[in-house]
């Protein structure tokens, strides 16, 4: 058993009399906030049917006044709909405001729509036929299409004779918001006819049913419609979400329009306060478990201090690209001990890797060499970052979990720092074997050397002559403007080096056509038309021997630490992966020239890939299918996606995951690993997944995949989520994928 264990079994034990007293005291003040919170429901339900009875009296008022106006007793149907539209706009609590002949013919409204609407099949309409009084009814406006409440009254002559019908709707819906920001958002407002229908749907708290919708059949219904109903009812939604309503008392106004009015909230929120006053024991609590846990690591300092010093010094050998350390057994018990044999194998297998990679370059030919460990380096890529993966994840999580042990703290995040070196030289390796991701565009490569002369000139320093000879007509190309800003900061930068006293450096771009004798660097012919970038300068120069390995991941001429070896082999990467090649002349003494050739542009690109998303990322409740081969891999991810708040189903292959798809149940989002064996890569899964379930959206994740990943007809771009990630990472992409609109 670890220590953390002991100390956590002691400080529970220690803590369990007062944590019983916090709960008794808790379920005594949960009672009486509940019986406040129901009796304040209830009231606010009163409240706004009070507050709505008093519109429609004034509303009745407003129709007595406006029957024995002059300027509704004409038959110009302008000037009639002009006066409504002046009276509509001292009362913006209307929607409109209109007359109806006695055939329920639309006369005059306050939209001044002049539109033609019969209006006979209106249960107010017919109502105010016989009525003498205000007729009311809740329907949607067919002018406005809003939910609203219409108060009719019948204008009659002294004879008795109906002239005109008086309508105004009131807008339900604007009145529902006005209560809903007085009760500063905590109580949900709902409104429904006689019949069930929705007229105004609560705003937020797991409400699914639209407004114009029914909820006839439900049991919120019901409840509503039973004459000795009970105070209060409570309903559970489709997420398992308790909502305790209340429905307030019919006026007459009310009844006869068969109009009901409830108001409900969260069950959580009703013990709001209790949960709060929870809390503050809590917090005290918890102070007295950290003062008791202090001085039991006070006495386990000793012991855990030589192992804490075993893993920094194991941290610091790897963050300085030492594969071959290891920490000695004996190993502790618990998750100091777990992490030294993770760190060990880990380093044992890089290791390997490496090794495995220095034999083979010293075996192949210089034409074979470049090409095989190409192949060679995408394989190990995979691999690579998915062991980097768990390290990184893992060594996030225990950084997360030692923030109080700023020693542990800090040994968390040399592993983490490690690790993303580590991600870095997968990087550069993929560069080299042309795998790495390309948004190439088409451009102007004379107009971006230009715009990059400025920041060229303050990387070679004052000591340095720097020319630049720029085609005005050079021909567009397609190349990704980020890597080729990349690619000449290391050719200045090479030739920086070369002039450490001084010199002159040129960069030209000019128009190219080359023919079957003009040769890359490994000899290959590539004929056709190019714009050529050279970067010429007059420093110490190269022998053969070293010029024919220049483009050698890891070989370098500089000191130790002082160079990566990468630099020249990235360049040669992005440059064969844009479909060019590379020449380079070099003599001792003579300086060194650097040639890229990038393919003319025949038609423009069919993408232009739009720039790389930011978003927030919020945790998640949605339900994840996650697929990924690598056990330790997949073991991680599930513990971050649960973290984040998402339901996980996982899956060890595509197959698997189709299983699981076939079943019932809500799957939001397909996480799939693209190189998986069995068969089925990730794009595979995809298709036959968008085919099983219509709207299923897709999240890749690769540390390599061999071709370009296209997502599946019907789904849209394309997501992948590079290994190694940290949690962040995973989040913003994970909310990208989830808020993409349908396609």
């Amino acid at each position: 058993m670890s220590l953390r264990t002991r100390l956590l079994i002691l400080v529970i034990a220690a803590m369990l009399v007062p944590a019983s007293l916090v709960g008794l005291r808790f379920m005594q003040n949960r009672s009486s906030d509940i019986n406040a919170a129901l009796a304040n429901l209830a009231a606010t339900a009163g409240e706004i049917a009070s507050d709505l009875d008093e519109k429609i009296q004034g509303t009745a008022q407003l129709h007595y006044g406006l029957a024995r106006a002059r300027d509704l007793d004409t038959r110009d149907k302008a000037a009639c709909s002009a006066f409504l539209s002046e009276v509509r706009e001292e009362y913006p609590q209307f929607t409109g405001i209109l007359t109806i002949d006695p055939d329920g013919s639309l006369f005059c409204d306050s939209l001044r729509t002049n539109r033609t609407l019969d209006l006979r099949d209106r249960a107010y309409f017919k109502q105010a036929l016989v009525s003498r009084g205000v007729v009311i009814e809740p329907v949607f406006g067919r002018l406005t299409g809003l939910s609203v409440l219409q108060i009719a009254y019948p204008v009659r002559s002294e004879a008795g004779a109906l002239k005109l019908i008086l309508l105004a709707s009131f807008n339900l819906r604007k009145f529902a918001e006005f209560h809903h920001k007085r009760l500063l958002a905590e109580k949900d407002i709902l409104l429904v006819d006689a019949k069930g229908t929705v007229l105004v749907a609560p705003s937020g708290g797991g409400w699914t049913e639209p407004v114009g919708g029914s909820i006839a059949g439900s049991e919120l219904f019901r409840f509503a419609a039973t004459p000795d109903r009970e105070s209060f009812h409570e309903v559970t939604d489709r997420e398992g979400r308790a909502h305790v309503w209340s429905v307030a008392a019919r006026s007459p106004s009310t009844r006869d329009a068969g109009l009901y009015i409830l108001v409900g909230r969260s069950k959580d929120g009703l013990v709001a306060a209790a949960n709060r006053r929870l809390y503050e024991d809590m917090a005290i609590l918890a102070v007295a478990s950290l003062l008791l846990l202090a001085a039991v690591w006070i006495l386990a300092t000793v012991s855990v201090g030589r192992q804490v010093g075993r893993l920094a010094a194991m941290a610091k050998k790897l963050g300085r690209g030492d594969l071959g350390a290891r920490i000695p057994p004996p190993h502790p018990g618990g998750e100091l001990g777990g992490l030294m044999s993770l760190l060990n194998d880990t380093a044992e297998s890089l290791q390997q890797q490496r090794v495995a990679i220095a034999d083979l370059n010293q075996k192949l030919s210089q034409s074979q060499k470049m090409e095989a460990m190409g192949q060679l380096t995408g394989g190990v890529a995979h691999d690579f970052n998915n062991l980097l993966t768990v390290i990184l994840g893992n060594a996030e999580h225990l950084a997360d979990s030692l923030v109080g042990n700023k020693e542990l703290h800090r040994i968390a995040g040399d592993i983490a720092t490690a690790a993303e070196r580590g991600s870095d030289l997968t990087q550069s390796l993929l560069a080299f074997a042309r795998k790495q991701p390309l948004r190439p565009r088409e451009i102007d490569i004379a107009g971006k050397v230009r715009d990059m002369e400025p920041l060229l000139r303050r990387t070679l320093g004052g000591h340095i002559e720097c020319a630049f000879a720029l085609e005005a007509n050079a021909w567009l190309t397609s190349v990704d403007p980020g890597q080729l800003t990349t690619a000449l900061l290391n050719l200045v930068l090479n030739a920086r080096d070369a002039l450490p006293d001084g010199g002159k450096l040129t960069v030209e771009v000019r128009n190219a056509s080359l023919g079957e004798t003009d040769v890359d660097v490994n000899g290959e012919p590539r004929p056709g038309d190019y714009v050529m970038v050279a970067v010429t300068d007059t420093g110490s120069g190269m022998t053969a021997e070293v010029a024919s390995r220049a483009f050698e991941p890891f070989f370098t001429t500089k000191e130790v630490g002082k160079g990566t070896g990468l630099g020249l082999s990235m360049v040669y990467g992005f440059v064969r992966q844009s479909g060019g090649l590379v020449q380079m002349q070099s003599e001792p003494g003579h300086g060194s020239v650097v040639r890229l050739f990038f393919p003319r542009l025949a038609t423009p690109p069919t993408e232009d890939p739009s720039p790389r998303e930011r978003i927030a990322a919020p945790d998640g409740s949605e339900t994840i299918l996650l697929v990924e081969d690598d056990d330790m891999v997949r073991a991680y991810v599930v513990n971050e996606l649960k973290t984040l708040g998402y339901r996980v189903i996982e899956a060890p292959n595509g197959p698997a995951a189709l299983d699981l798809l076939r079943q019932p149940g809500d799957i939001h989002l397909l996480f799939t690993d693209v190189v998986m064996p069995g068969g089925m890569f990730g794009p595979e899964l995809a298709r036959q997944a968008a085919q099983l379930r219509p709207g299923l959206k897709v999240l890749f994740t690769s540390g390599y995949t061999q071709n370009p990943v296209k997502a599946p007809d019907g789904l849209g771009d394309a997501r992948i989520l590079t290994k190694p990630f940290r949690r962040h990472d995973l989040a913003a992409m994970l909310r990208s994928a989830l808020s993409a609109p349908p396609r």
